[in-house]
């Protein structure tokens, strides 16, 4: 009985080391990959300050192309080009990118979170048309690129589009005070030049399943944004139950606030990966008993 007590008194100091030594290991696990999709008029060139500031701190980073073609079309590209990743991922969206991450992201168990960024966050059956003419509260504006569409955007035609549909620029002469308030003029200008075309059916295109709904959400609110207003994105982050920070930054944050963007992504993949080695953690010392 006397030799009994001292063992059991190790093996309640011994079980805890256990627990502690299997949460360890999986902390310094794989990190998960960063996926970058940029929205309308832009392209992947737009997250190079996040993406080069990911790499330093050792994730594995993708920005593809986003075709920009159609909701559905757009979704499905992207939920492809996931399917080629193994292992956890966090998926990103700015603008129309994060209607498009909503669609392409469900039903696939390795998208770990969702980071919206100045992003479109559509429910089921919702359009961006429908989100975009929620009336402002009072005292905001609604966003710059209502009003006469003759006057915002340029219409151009397509190969193979169906019967009104079109190529849509923003003016030139429009885009540095409406998409990039907060650049130099002369970035703006830049900016407004090589911006990528979406199709005008983007806007009245119903979004599917959203996977905010399984899948946890992160949120970075542009507070100056004049595409989709601040009380647009609140109402959407909030109905999504994101995390949701703040910037004092338009449209393109990714560009005039790459290191805030960078710590939101960072959260949200420092967030699973925690959560996941606790369970994790907890299996193994369960083993070793």
């Amino acid at each position: 009985m006397k030799k009994f007590i001292p063992l059991a008194i190790l093996a309640l100091l011994i079980v805890p080391a256990y627990v502690v030594g299997a949460r360890s290991d999986s902390v310094s696990g794989p990190k998960p990959s960063i996926v970058l999709i940029h929205g309308a008029w832009a392209d992947g060139s737009g997250w190079s300050g996040v993406i080069s500031r990911l790499q330093d701190q050792g994730y594995t980073v993708y920005a593809p192309s986003n075709p920009l073609r159609g909701l559905a079309s757009d979704s499905a590209y992207i939920a492809n080009f996931l399917q080629s990743i193994s292992g956890p991922i966090i998926l990103v969206g700015h603008s129309y990118g994060g209607a498009v991450i909503t669609n392409a992201a469900t039903g696939n168990p390795n998208v770990k979170a969702l980071v919206y960024v100045d992003a479109f966050v559509p429910d089921q059956g919702e359009s961006l048309i429908q989100l975009l003419s929620m009336p402002p509260p009072i005292g905001q504006s609604a966003s710059c690129l209502g009003g006469d569409p003759s006057k915002v955007f340029n219409f151009v035609n397509y190969p193979g589009a169906a019967a009104g549909d079109f190529d849509v620029y923003i003016k030139q002469s429009v885009f540095p005070s409406c998409f990039a308030n907060d650049q130099p003029v002369d970035k703006a200008a830049i900016l407004a030049s090589a911006q990528r075309p979406a199709v005008l059916s983007i806007l009245p295109a119903m979004s599917g399943v959203p996977a905010w709904k399984s899948i946890p959400s992160w949120y970075l609110l542009g507070t100056i944004d004049l595409v989709i207003p601040p009380y647009l994105q609140l109402f959407m982050a909030q109905r999504a139950h994101a995390q949701i920070v703040d910037v004092r930054a338009a449209h393109p944050s990714m560009i005039s606030h790459p290191e805030a963007v960078t710590q939101l992504i960072e959260q949200a993949a420092q967030t699973v990966t925690e959560n996941s080695n606790i369970g994790s953690g907890l299996t193994l010392a369960s083993a070793s008993l």
